[in-house]
């Protein structure tokens, strides 16, 4: 090679990397003291829980808090879009931490008028994850696309059931308050609470479903956020279960998984069968249906052996009976996350991802 043209593109690269952790270092910068709620001037474990596994690493001198030279360090994940974006909003605060959201804006917002929400609530078994999620593929695809047709997206933390006073009807109830919180803070932020469809991926396309047929009224969470309305017009979940009270629904030909390895995020230390019996049900995104439901799209792996494929099967069989708007789309050769299972999946991601995106515009006023 020219050793001026190797010169060059060095010159090129230490320039592209020097702009890269600048610009790291002043998001970081901004987002630090969001963050450290109670304004110490370290990020404690407490602080950022649901993203410290992945971040304590750069805790140089394993002391457990990260300063802001070493929060400096970490790559905040978030959705590389051209419109604005505002990371770490806290929308609520619980007894066992602080909840967060992110937002991104489409490049042009409508004028005068508030954008449309999609909310993504993120998977990991009601255990782990976090809004973070939002980055990784599959995942990021469909957002990716609808912030480019005119929507705000929205990515949220929710409580886990990893702490013990944590139960899965915490989490739902947690998603619901970001949409209050949306709804309540909805002209200073330009979003539109009228407007919301909701999408979800595994433990997150349950609460996507809970989200999109559950009367929040029946899910008071924060006080100051309770009563603040919002209107769910349609919901997607990819490969979410559907019903708690059929354990067979989770049967599966993997031995090491039982079928009521969920039951635990649901009860936790309850032992009164007839209270189980009705917290499962309460958890149940099947009984809520009803034929004035808002459309919902059940997307489903064939050989899924987390959330078995019977669950979209199960909830359509229903909505048939009773005249609700669920559809239904079954991916071949696939498992949990789209993987590949059987053979290469049918049909592909790009349609995974058009189909997800296409739903949720059928439903948009004044689509693009």
């Amino acid at each position: 090679m020219n050793r001026l043209l190797l010169y060059v593109l060095l010159v090129g690269l230490a320039g592209t990397v020097k702009a890269q952790t600048s610009n790291n270092i002043a998001l970081a910068k901004n987002e630090f003291p969001k963050l450290d709620s109670n304004k110490n001037g370290v990020l404690e474990k407490a602080e950022i829980n649901q993203i410290w596994r992945r971040i304590s690493k750069y805790d140089a001198d394993k002391n457990g808090v990260l300063t802001l030279e070493e929060f400096s360090n970490f790559e905040i994940p978030h959705l590389k879009t051209e419109g604005d974006i505002k990371l770490n909003v806290k929308y609520k605060t619980t007894k066992e931490e602080d909840l967060y959201l992110d937002i991104y804006y489409p490049s042009q917002k409508p004028k005068g008028e508030k954008c449309p929400i999609v909310l993504y609530t993120h998977g990991g078994g009601w255990f782990n994850g976090s809004k973070e999620n939002i980055v990784k593929t599959p995942v990021d695809g469909p957002f990716l696309e609808l912030v480019a047709k005119g929507f705000a997206v929205v990515s949220i933390n929710y409580r886990l059931t990893g702490q013990k006073s944590v139960l899965m009807r915490d989490c739902v109830t947690d998603a619901m308050d970001a949409l209050r919180y949306l709804s309540k803070n909805g002209k200073a932020l330009g979003l539109d609470a009228n407007q919301v469809f909701v999408l979800g991926d595994s433990a997150g396309g349950h609460i996507a479903q809970m989200i999109t047929l559950a009367d929040p009224h029946d899910f008071k969470g924060d006080e100051n956020l309770y009563g603040y309305a919002y209107k769910v017009v349609a919901g997607v979940s990819w490969y979410g279960p559907s019903d708690f009270t059929v354990k067979e629904l989770f049967e599966t030909d993997d031995p090491t998984k039982e079928a009521d390895r969920f039951g635990s995020r649901i009860t936790k230390m309850e032992s009164d069968p007839s209270k189980i019996a009705a917290m499962y049900k309460e958890m149940s995104p099947i009984f809520y249906l009803t034929p004035n439901s808002p459309p919902l799209f059940m997307m489903a792996a064939d050989n899924d052996t987390t959330i078995p494929v019977a669950h979209a099967y199960h909830i359509k069989e229903k909505a048939d009976h009773i005249g609700a708007n669920v559809e239904t789309f079954i991916v071949k050769n696939a498992g949990h996350n789209w993987r590949k299972a059987g053979g290469d999946i049918e049909p592909t991601l790009e349609v995974i991802t058009q189909n997800t995106v296409d739903f949720i515009l059928k439903f948009k006023k004044n689509p693009l």
